[in-house]
């Protein structure tokens, strides 16, 4: 199950809501969670809940022996059980099939290539695990007494399949002390809303631009038809994963959880170094948190410490090399800020720091986007005219002219106007003693929910890209 389907939104949701707040017994609440989070997760591959309780239940035990055990050698023992349980899980589902297929390329051998689906969201309830074990190992956070509780902060279905990171420090005293509050449902729903409408109304449309341009022959578009295939798919993938991350938000906020933002508008950053912090922010302060200052951070083997971050950085998000190479592509890029390029934007117009994060972003997602090594070396020389592609074609200029207030509004969006506005509101909700804001605010909630709802009923067309991480 999505949260941008019609079951949601018109059944599962309500019902959740209506069966969560019929008592105020937090107890109550999170039994009612906890069975709503593993339902979600089981509407479409019920077998892989099994192995979530499993590893939730290993986990849970080793919190418990390391708070016991720390200041002893036993208390590392496990978190090593922990690291090499999740880490086993996480490949063999995950990277097996890869492992196969580069060992027969390299070494000649005709292994059986494992077909294994993938758990839903495995990399993303991994790492939050991974987190908690460290922290309580580190004694930054103390051990949760109850499973169900720590079932619950695995398994709550906000943010399970597909982000942002929780860590259990972050939301360990909501667990047990959530309350009603007005102002954190009408913020949640209002953030739900907003993410619908990102991911229904810009990032399946622009998903529809990338499947019609790239993944056909491309020896049967233009240059301009490849640039702008690549430029709609960089809108899709930040409009998919921002407006999940929304709703994820946002839902949490309507059960009294507050996670932290996980996207602060990249796209209008001056370097990529900045990109990063602003993409995905919940996944880099994991690397930097748990790989990267331990390996040494700037103190120690810095540079090879970057490149085992991105490298891993790329591995996470898929089991093939194209990942890889689009995670070293940023570790490059970064490498060359920290020598000598931050400090030659810091000399010269911003206008020239945002023209080449983009460039090198939209490059970026082309090496993502592309698992075929052919088809991508292709579509770089369809990019830059070592083809006997057309600059352009009509087809192209139609399709800029009939779509060119949707792309108006895409790009508009990827500039914090939002913020600006949302300020605005919130501050005249706050000092005016008028009406007007909160019905522009509950009329914007609704317009953005029935417009998500009227593109849902009548598109089939409705992927999500981070489903598959």
């Amino acid at each position: 199950m999505v949260f941008a389907s019609l079951v949601f939104l018109c059944f599962f949701l309500p019902l959740n809501l209506l069966l969560y707040y019929a008592s105020n017994n937090n107890t109550y609440r999170n039994i009612v969670l906890t069975i709503f989070s593993l339902v979600f997760y089981a509407w479409g591959e019920p077998v892989w809940v099994g192995l979530l309780v499993l590893t939730c239940f290993i986990d849970y035990l080793n919190g418990l022996w390391i708070e016991k055990a720390r200041g002893t050698r036993w208390a590392k023992g496990g978190v090593i059980v922990s690291v090499v349980v999740n880490l086993a899980a996480l490949i063999g589902f995950k990277y097996s099939g890869f492992i196969y297929e580069n060992i027969n390329a390299v070494f000649g051998t005709n292994f059986d290539i494992p077909k294994i689906a993938l758990p839903v969201g495995i990399s993303f309830y991994v790492f939050q695990t991974l987190s908690y074990i460290i922290d309580v190992y580190r004694d930054g956070v103390k051990a949760q007494r109850s499973f169900m509780k720590f079932l619950l902060f695995v398994s709550l279905y906000h943010q399970l399949v597909a982000g942002p990171i929780v860590r259990y420090v972050h939301i360990a005293h909501e667990i047990d002390n959530r309350r009603f509050n007005w102002i954190d449902i009408s913020a949640g729903i209002h953030r739900f809303c907003i993410g619908l409408f990102k991911k229904v109304a810009i990032a399946n449309v622009a998903g529809e631009f990338v499947k019609k341009y790239l993944d056909g022959n491309l020896a049967d578009i233009s240059v301009g038809e490849g640039w702008f295939g690549i430029i709609m798919f960089s809108i899709q993938i930040y409009f998919d994963f921002s407006g999940y991350s929304d709703m994820a938000i946002g839902l949490g906020r309507m059960y009294g959880f507050h996670y932290h933002e996980n996207f602060n508008y990249p796209y209008i950053a001056k370097s990529a170094t900045e990109f990063w912090r602003r993409w995905h922010i919940s996944l880099g302060t994991f690397f930097r948190d748990y790989v990267y200052i331990p390996l040494g951070g700037n103190k120690k083997n810095a540079y090879l410490n970057l490149f085992i971050v991105w490298g891993l950085t790329g591995m996470w998000h898929g089991a093939s090399w194209n990942f890889i190479l689009w995670g070293l592509y940023f570790g490059v890029l970064i490498f060359i800020e920290k020598m000598f390029l931050l400090k030659i934007f810091e000399k010269i117009p911003a206008f020239f720091g945002h023209i080449y994060l983009l460039f090198a972003a939209v490059l970026g997602w082309a090496l993502f986007y592309f698992t075929d090594f052919n088809k991508l070396i292709q579509f770089f020389q369809l990019l830059f005219g070592a083809t006997k592609s057309p600059l352009w074609n009509y087809e192209l200029t139609f399709a800029l002219q009939e779509n060119m207030f949707w792309m108006l509004i895409a790009f508009v969006l990827c500039m914090p106007v939002y913020m600006w506005v949302s300020k605005w509101v919130a501050k005249e909700m706050k000092y005016s003693q008028k009406l007007y804001p909160w019905v522009l605010s509950m009329a914007f909630q609704f317009v953005l929910l029935i417009l998500s709802i009227a593109m849902l009923v009548g598109n089939t067309y409705n992927p999500f890209i981070y489903y598959r991480f």
